[in-house]
């Protein structure tokens, strides 16, 4: 007997809620189907017109040419480098650390790192200039602006590339 008093609320419990079910299936219940004035609103957004960027200022123009012009002539300067480096460092990759051909070898990476300068300030540079034209929303020139960019990007890869390669054959510390 000690069982009845438990199963007894939920016995109610499911015997309210069919008879909930059953009062709303008999009841005339909203249909779900799309109403006229639903429709009203299917209207397409008015097309938004953006002007495509324009040519780049005259005075960006002339930075642009004078970076690069810096990258072109680091990259002349980073291959003489190369040129003298990499012998060195191979002729140092069996030696000792500290001894004179690492020495050497590390002088002419250095001279090599030094020679990429322009190069990488010019990326600097540009950098700089594309965040702070984005920033104020001046998009005159972007383009030009990220093309630049983009060479000069590729020459600093390439570049540290060839560091890292010759880098690599010398002995470390």
């Amino acid at each position: 007997m000690t069982r009845i008093p438990h199963l007894l609320p939920a016995a109610i419990a499911a015997s309210l809620s069919l008879s909930a079910c059953a009062t709303a299936q008999e009841s005339q219940a909203p249909s779900l189907a799309k109403r006229p004035v639903e429709g009203r609103f299917d209207v397409a957004p008015p097309a938004v017109v953006v002007a495509p960027p324009g040519p780049l200022p005259n005075d960006l123009a002339g930075r642009l040419a004078r970076w690069e012009s810096d990258a072109v002539e680091a990259q002349r300067a980073f291959a003489a480098e190369r040129g003298v480096a990499a012998p060195l460092v191979s002729a140092a990759a069996g030696s000792g650390v500290s001894s004179e051909a690492w020495v050497v070898a590390q002088q002419a990476v250095s001279r090599l790192i030094a020679a990429r300068a322009p190069l990488t300030g010019a990326l600097a540079e540009i950098d700089r200039l594309y965040i702070d034209r984005s920033v104020e929303e001046a998009i005159d020139g972007l383009p030009d602006i990220y093309a630049l960019r983009e060479r000069l990007t590729d020459m600093v890869s390439a570049q540290d590339a060839v560091i890292e390669a010759l880098e690599a054959q010398l002995p470390e510390q």
